[in-house]
């Protein structure tokens, strides 16, 4: 079915979703608390970066294009999965960009501390940045609308009221160490809101957050994503989906609208232009993912995407990013991704500090 590879599958557990989130971290975390008086606005350009802004207290307003602007309230988190452009503002009509007038002091690691000075009334935010650091929650992410916000999944969730609270006594007065502490509670909390939005999104029948939901199924999945270099065939996969070669090719392909060659397939290439994107080397790629040779992954690479992987390594510089369905994707450039400067994406891949 699929060119072999020596690495051994890792044991899935029985919920999909835990397996999906299970390396689930952030990277390259961001957190700003800012302190803004009336009348300020921010703008954040379209990244492809994970963000949420968690309002303590004061006025605020959050515009995107698919949903204009929206009041927010004292206590409200709102989460932008894919990292769309938005603004924030203490009211609609507010216009330029307050952030360049703002004192920026960084309060160790990735931590920073926003203030404008003025006389109106004052808005207490923290907002995060960050970068997926698990492929497997790419399809999930692409799935999810634009702007959530968290008090709308999240309302019978216990943890995220206290999780939010000691997030920000954390950045509020920060310690040796406060990065690392606010890093992993922005993972947990993020974690969180993504299962509890998998929770309350409907019962589709057909997709990919269906075969996530489906016992069986998405075990399958998620073990080709989070081994996608796996000598993966038809009959390891029914035995990690539990069910026999015939039941789980037809249920795969009745919830998925595809076999699961092809997904595994097209998976390995999305991967495979992400990391040519990369500069690594087709042989390297092709090892990676799981090819026994480099001729071998180039002839399966052209087959799906049309062009050489040579090709694609010469031309692109960026990452891959997955659209809804896990049909066609899009590259971006991932320049403010690389720098060993984190400040520089906090909002618009400049250097605030400077």
């Amino acid at each position: 079915m699929l060119d072999r590879s020596s690495q051994p599958p890792t044991q899935i557990p029985t919920d999909a979703l835990s397996e999906i989130l299970r390396d689930f971290r952030l990277s390259g975390v961001n957190y700003g608390r800012c302190e803004l008086r009336h009348p300020w606005s921010i703008t954040f350009p379209q990244q492809q970066l994970l963000r949420f802004h968690f309002v303590s207290e004061g006025p605020c307003w959050i515009h995107t294009e698919a949903q204009g602007w929206q009041e927010l309230q004292g206590g409200d988190l709102v989460l932008l999965p894919q990292g769309v452009e938005h603004r924030l503002a203490s009211k609609p009509d507010v216009v330029g960009d307050s952030l360049k007038s703002c004192q920026v002091t960084k309060l160790g690691g990735n931590v920073c501390d926003v203030v404008q000075e003025g006389t109106g009334a004052t808005s207490t935010l923290f907002c995060g940045s960050m970068a997926l650091g698990a492929n497997a929650l790419n399809p999930l992410i692409a799935l999810m609308p634009p702007i959530i916000k968290g008090c709308d999944v999240a309302g019978n969730d216990p943890i995220v009221g206290p999780l939010l609270a000691a997030m920000t006594e954390e950045a509020s007065q920060p310690q040796l160490g406060s990065a690392t502490v606010l890093s992993r509670m922005a993972d947990v909390l993020v974690a969180r809101l993504i299962r509890c939005w998998v929770n309350c999104s409907g019962a589709s029948t057909s997709g990919w957050l269906a075969a996530i939901r489906d016992p069986h199924i998405g075990r399958a999945l998620a073990a080709m994503h989070r081994d996608p270099g796996h000598d993966w065939t038809l009959e390891t996969l029914a035995g990690v989906a539990g069910q026999s070669r015939s039941i789980f090719a037809e249920r795969f392909s009745a919830i998925l609208g595809e076999g699961a060659a092809r997904y595994l397939a097209r998976l390995r290439m999305q991967l495979a232009r992400e990391l040519l994107g990369q500069n690594m080397s087709v042989a390297a790629v092709a090892s990676q993912l799981g090819y026994e040779s480099e001729a071998s992954f180039a002839r399966a690479f052209k087959r799906i995407t049309s062009v050489s992987p040579g090709v694609v390594r010469r031309t692109i510089s960026g990452r891959t990013i997955w659209n809804s369905d896990f049909r066609t994707h899009i590259i971006l450039k991932d320049s403010a991704m690389k720098t060993s400067n984190p400040w520089r994406y906090f909002n618009d891949g400049h250097d605030i500090t400077a």
